[in-house]
């Protein structure tokens, strides 16, 4: 064999193969892998996604004394009843409604009493029962509602679930006017998110699957239905009843 071919020969088997490790490289970089795919997954989808909302993790009665004096917007809509309260007493012969959706309760105090065997509030009894006195805006009189369990030694409070510690319509200060006007008014219109719907009209929810914004869910409003069908998490169609 000739020089020249034995020198060009293995320079151009080098070669080859170093085209082949350069372009598997770059495909590797276009693809980001199963890892990258998931963080890709992760990402925000809206501002909604990375809206600032403030949990404060209670687990003891002295964590939820804070809340005296301030003020909180009903996150859970129309699920928790609340009680006329007079006297250092939550009465519970006659339950004055459920929250509304985004309702803001001004905290006056926060009581701890026993309920009636026969009282269903959306929690359990436990040996007491915690509960927030507030008012609500533009009214002196006093109610109460719900918002932890104490049994013994054992306490659980449930006010990340329940409340937003800022005004929602700030920490959601992206939506429309229209939207906003809608969620005020407990109504729901075309082109809303599950979000926005469950502000409107609360969290009384029977969805027909678990994919979140590609469903149909049905609300109870107190004692008022909606039927909401999502598509691309946007509300295609409504009807109540």
């Amino acid at each position: 064999m000739k020089t020249w071919k034995i020198v060009l020969i293995p320079t151009l088997i080098t070669v080859v193969i170093a085209g082949i490790y350069l372009f598997s490289v770059w495909r590797h970089r276009q693809d980001p892998g199963a890892i990258g795919r998931q963080a890709a997954a992760d990402q925000p989808r809206s501002l909604d996604d990375v809206a600032v909302v403030r949990i404060l993790s209670p687990a003891h009665y002295d964590d939820v004394l804070p809340l005296q004096g301030a003020s909180v917007w009903m996150k859970n809509g129309y699920t928790m009843p609340y009680f006329p309260f007079a006297g250092a007493q939550v009465n519970f012969a006659k339950q004055a409604g459920v929250v509304p959706s985004i309702q803001r309760l001004d905290v006056k105090k926060i009581v701890k009493q026993a309920v009636p065997a026969t009282l269903y509030d959306s929690m359990g009894h436990g040996t007491r029962q915690v509960f927030a006195v507030f008012t609500m805006a533009g009214a002196t009189d006093e109610f109460a509602t719900p918002i932890g369990v104490i049994d013994g030694e054992d306490e659980q409070y449930y006010t990340d679930a329940l409340f937003f510690y800022d005004d929602p319509h700030k920490i959601y200060d992206n939506w429309p006017k229209d939207v906003w006007a809608a969620v005020d008014a407990h109504q729901v219109k075309q082109g809303m998110n599950e979000l926005q719907t469950r502000l409107a009209i609360g969290q009384a929810m029977h969805p027909d699957s678990q994919n979140e914004g590609d469903r149909t869910v049905t609300y109870d409003q107190a004692g008022k239905h909606w039927t909401v069908t999502f598509v691309n998490d946007r509300a295609t169609a409504i009807k109540s009843e």
